[in-house]
């Protein structure tokens, strides 16, 4: 056998080289390059490169059709066959697959499928590192330490199957987070930016924001637990919006199994979730968020089938001017539950229509509340009603009569991100923003602040 190395080559030789009845093949070539900083000096710095394949192999049989899936990093022409053999193998020792369909065929080919994958390296930083280290300085003059990393990834991705698609897309994604500390390690605080490139990340208007809020933590206040008027930043907004579209599955909405049920079977598509006008949606083409305008699903899951591979994907409004619109769904999950096909996309916009920022929302505080940096050790206590609990982190700051007057002590919060969109009373700018939490894993996002009247703040955390 020729020795195939470029990743369209790949995806040809393992669709030849199958005998299945269907066959999916996704090559993943990924680059990434990152920066890491402690106490206002660069640490390490770095750049990786690799592979993925995953072959996806269908099998028709008397009962119905099974699938198998195999991925393996690092391969080589070599290791082709025993992977394509591999899926085949697990493909017909499989039961029928409950999430079977035909194989999406019929989308136009990427005119750049036989192009040499996009590759990021450390000259992304280029613009980025000289004014990072700008904020080093100023951070040594003020007395502050900073910490932090910043990761650049592009990941082009490769999809052929035996019906014909060839598709290819690429995806860069970079995140900034940014930890300032005064000298004595007693105040810290947190700040974070999503970016394709890093040309509209600045780690001084960052640094100013960090001072600022060690600034507002010299003064500590103890509050007890209770609910309270609380200003929920963007990327707090992230994090719970993000859970919440992660659990929006229609089919165990059908089953009765989530927030999105309603009693005796039914989903509450259509039901009013805010009296503000509250729109999300996702949208491939969305600006500075693009993502995969077709699906890529390397496993089947609760959201998303191997089998829908290749299937062109648009806007969708999730909740429109606050009535529920859509549920996550798969065409066959789509089958069982009788509503439209509207599968995950990978990113995820509020908007609410306010233009006020952050800081003017503050400034509108006319009575007491609290102004949260971000959260983290979010986790489901009930899928019934989606209520989380988490803790508060990185600085939670009293507000009174429109001015921060000091840091107060952390919290553990219990709240549903469905119950609090009901209950907002606010929503300013939309801007683009880091979830703390899910960073690792979903990091287009673009939410305003929201104010909500009566957070439930459950108890007096230790943490930092």
């Amino acid at each position: 056998m020729s020795r195939v190395s470029k990743p369209h080559e790949i995806v040809e030789r393992a669709l030849e080289l199958s005998t299945a009845d269907g066959c999916v093949v996704i090559a993943d070539e990924e680059s990434s390059a990152n920066l890491r900083w402690a106490g206002n000096a660069l640490t390490t710095n770095g750049v990786t490169r690799g592979r993925t394949l995953t072959v996806i192999a269908t099998v028709d049989g008397a009962q119905g059709t099974a699938s198998g899936v195999v991925s393996r990093s690092a391969v080589t022409a070599d290791d082709l066959e025993p992977l394509v053999r591999a899926a085949e193998a697990a493909a017909r020792g499989a039961g029928p697959a409950e999430d079977a369909q035909p194989l999406v065929g019929g989308v136009p080919s990427s005119p750049d499928f036989t192009d040499a994958p996009a590759e990021t390296g450390s000259d992304v930083f280029a613009e980025f590192a000289p004014a990072l280290g700008d904020a080093f300085a100023r951070a040594r003059s003020g007395g502050r330490e900073l910490y932090g990393f910043a990761h650049h990834q592009l990941t082009s991705t490769y999809l052929g199957t035996s019906t014909g698609l060839r598709l290819r897309h690429d995806q860069p994604n970079g995140t900034l987070e940014l930890n300032a500390k005064s000298p004595d390690r007693t105040r810290s605080t947190w700040a974070g930016r999503s970016t394709r490139d890093f040309k509209d990340v600045d780690p001084a208007e960052l640094d100013a924001e960090l001072a600022q809020r060690l600034r507002w933590a010299e003064r500590r206040i103890e509050l007890p637990a209770g609910r309270y008027e609380t200003l929920l930043p963007p990327t707090a907004v992230a994090d719970l919006l993000i859970y919440q579209l992660w659990s929006s599955t229609a089919r165990d909405a059908a089953e009765g199994r989530t927030v999105f049920s309603t009693p005796g079977g039914g989903t509450r598509v259509g039901e009013t979730l805010s009296e503000l006008p509250l729109s999300l949606r996702s949208d491939p083409h969305a600006p500075g968020l693009e993502s995969a305008p077709f699906v890529i699903a390397h496993a089947s899951g609760d959201g998303a089938s191997v089998f829908d591979n290749g299937l062109p994907l648009t806007s969708t409004d999730w909740i429109r001017e606050g009535r529920l619109e859509h549920l996550t769904t798969t065409r066959h999950t789509a089958g069982l539950t009788g509503l439209p096909v509207a599968p995950a996309i990978d990113n995820l916009v509020l908007e609410g229509g306010g233009e006020q920022s952050l800081e003017e929302m503050v400034a509108a505080t006319t009575g007491r509340g609290l102004l949260l940096t971000c959260m983290w050790y979010i986790r489901e206590v009930d899928p019934a009603t989606l209520l989380l609990t988490g803790l508060t982190r990185d600085g939670v700051y009293l507000v009174e009569g429109g001015e921060v007057v000091g840091e107060v002590n952390n919290f553990r919060f219990n709240e549903s991100p469905v119950d609090l969109l009901s209950r907002a009373t606010e929503a300013g700018r939309t801007e683009k923003t880091l979830p703390r939490e899910w960073g690792d894993w979903f990091t287009r996002a673009a939410m305003p602040a929201l104010r909500i009247p009566d957070f439930n703040m459950s108890s007096v955390s230790l943490g930092v």
